[in-house]
Formats: structure tokens, sequence, C-alpha cells
């Protein structure tokens, strides 16, 4: 959101080509506003003239922020408030909730006149101490003007110690409902429009400075009237205009990792063979037989849902353990499903300590088949 034209150093376009990142298929919502009700203990307003150095042209209220039928409203107005020709809202989560990582969207409908400038942003949550850019800044959204177009893009402060950033943008129907979203991991940003991917950078290892943004952000949302991006004429016809805000949510990555049963490092008395369901499947499980995997890393520690993938004509017993035994995570018992190509999938959910380890699957009670195992961090 906030724009120091005549500082604007472009980044270096080589080092900020889009990269291939870790792709998350399943998320975990970890936090979200739905606006509901009141506008709730989620949010701290800002309040106040001209934009923090973007020139706006309006004074920031909490009059302006309302909910009318379960959205936020942020409403602009042609009105003399403290030394300003019109008033909006912008409100944060700063102090009161930070992220690092995940998927931050909006569902939103944005106003289109000449000098709006709606956004949906982030800073890092060090500002107070570092400063702007220092602090690193996201823009998930932003948009001008009259303009079928919406903007995402990186501010912050590179290797040289000078102000940089580099965006994207696509073409949208502003004034329709759509979902504004960033993915961001430990190696890229990506931003979306209605989970369609419309700009990616790079920041893998602090590329050209971008450590800033392997820290923690707040949210923001706010409407701006005029400033140095959208200009300083303003459609006044056009007031009172409306942004609205469905809902905003933040979701967590869920950890997950597949094994396939018949990728074993070390095993005793199994053997693999056909799967049904395409593949190989270990079978020949007799009582004490088992099967290791080694160098299986736990990225946090917590509990953990463990799935088998398993068939067995009468039932039988497996157990989960560690490092060759020295940790045992437990037994679970496992169904008669009617032969040994009927598979059903069976879980536990178990607590492991961050780290890589030796995983082994061990048979107390044997005669049944499995085809993976799959542990994924709740």
């Amino acid at each position: 959101m906030k724009r120091l034209l005549s500082l604007i150093r472009p980044a270096l376009a080589g080092l900020l080509m889009a990269a291939t990142g870790l792709a998350h298929a399943q998320w975990q919502l970890v936090w979200s506003d739905e606006f509901n009700g009141s506008i709730g203990p989620n949010w701290v307003f800002e309040t106040g003239a001209g934009g923090w150095g973007n020139n706006e042209l309006q004074y920031y209220r909490r009059e302006n922020a309302t909910i009318e039928n379960g959205a936020l409203v942020i409403t602009a107005r042609r009105e003399n408030f403290g030394g300003m020709a019109y008033t909006s809202a912008r409100m944060k989560t700063q102090g009161l909730k930070t992220f690092k990582f995940g998927r931050i969207e909006a569902r939103m409908k944005l106003p289109s006149f000449l000098g709006a400038w709606p956004a949906f942003w982030m800073l890092g949550a060090n500002l107070p101490q570092v400063g702007w850019p220092a602090s690193g800044e996201i823009d998930v959204m932003e948009h001008v003007n009259d303009e079928n177009r919406v903007y995402g893009t990186i501010h912050w402060k590179d290797n040289n110690n000078q102000y940089a950033q580099y965006g994207g943008n696509t073409a949208t129907t502003v004034t329709d409902w759509h979902v504004y979203a960033v993915e961001w991991d430990t190696n890229a940003i990506r931003w979306y429009v209605d989970g369609n991917k419309y700009h990616e950078v790079n920041i893998a290892n602090g590329v050209n400075g971008t450590d800033e943004f392997q820290k923690d952000f707040f949210l923001l949302l706010n409407f701006a009237i005029g400033g140095n991006w959208p200009g300083f004429n303003v459609n006044t016809a056009a007031l009172p205009a409306k942004m609205h805000v469905d809902y905003v949510r933040v979701y967590a990555p869920v950890w997950a990792r597949q094994i396939e049963a018949e990728a074993f490092s070390a095993q005793a008395g199994v053997q693999t063979e056909a799967c049904s369901e395409g593949g190989l499947n270990v079978g020949w499980i007799d009582t004490n037989d088992w099967m290791a995997y080694n160098s299986i890393n736990f990225p946090t520690s917590g509990n953990y849902r463990v799935e088998y993938r398993v068939a067995s004509p009468s039932g039988g017993t497996l157990s989960l353990d560690l490092n060759a035994g020295t940790i045992q995570l437990g037994q679970l018992g496992v169904p008669a499903t009617g032969g040994w190509q009927n598979w059903t999938t069976i879980s536990h959910t178990v607590n492991i300590n961050a780290g890589t380890y030796n995983v082994g699957v061990f048979a107390p009670r044997g005669g049944w088949n499995v085809n993976w195992i799959k542990f994924t961090r709740l």
C-alpha cells in the first residue's frame, strides 16, 4: 500500500524470477474473520490524515467501518474532517495477530472510480523497530482509480540498503466478488485471483535482500482516496463509495507425507506383490515381521495422524516405532476386510518430536497387507 514513487528502484529481475516452491495441496484454517456480527477484537483502527507518506486525501476514522449483511464495509465519504475533504477507514491486526507463511485470502467487492485506492495488504511485525521498507510489505491486492485491474507487489530494502519493489497485475472485474490471495512459503510468494495465479516472486535464501519475508507479518485493510499512486483527481459524484469484504482467512499448509509400503530401507520376512490399486504392496506379513523406512523428517513437534492402507482376510495388528523400536508410538488393529486385496484405510494419532527418524512398522500379529503409510501434521 505504501508508495514512494520517487524512490522506486527496480528490483533485479534475474534474481526475482518466479521460483518453483513447494505446492501444498491441503490447507488448514488457522484464523479468520467472517464479519458475521460486529467488528470484533481482531482489528485495531488507525486514525489520521495523509496515509503515512502516501499523500492520501482522506482522514481515517473508525466510524467509516461497519458490518452490513454479513460483510465488512469500509465507506469513503466526501466530508470535511480533521482538515481533509474525505473520510474513510484503515484497520490492522498489528499487536493482535501476526502470521508467517501460508495462504492469506479475502473475498472482496471493490469500488471503481477516479481517486479510489482500496487495498488488502501486510506489513512486517518488526515495523516499529526497523521502519519501512526494512520491515517488508506484501500487497495481496491493490486497485486504483477505475481500472478493471488488480495489483500484487512486495516492497523491501535490498542488499544495497535501497528501496526495491517487484509486482504484477491482472485484469479483473473489480466491482464483482472475487477471492484475492497470496500463498507464501520460504521459497516464494504467489498471487491469485479466484485460484488463478498471476504473479510469483522468489524469496528463497533471502535473494536480493528479501530476508524480510521470512518473518512475521500483520494484516491491513483500507480504502484510500487519492494519493501518490492514483493521483489527486477524485470523481466526487461516486461518493459515498463502499469497499466490501466478505471474509479474511489465513491458512497454514498441512504437512503430509505418504510413503509407499514397498519403498522400505530394510525388512524382515515380507515380500512385495502386484496391488489391485496399482503398483506394488507389501504382503506375506507374518507375526514379528517388520519394515523400516529410513531418514523420515518430521518438521515440527506435535500430533500427527498416521494412516495405513491395509487389507486382510481375518485381521491382525500393526505397531509403529521410531529408530529401531527405541521410541514406541502405539499399536493399531487391522480389521478383516474380506480379502488380501480388499483395501481399507485405518489411522491413529501419535505424538512425534521434530527431527529425522527411521520409521518402523512391526507386526505383533500378522496376516495383513499394506499399500502405503501417510503422515499428516495436525
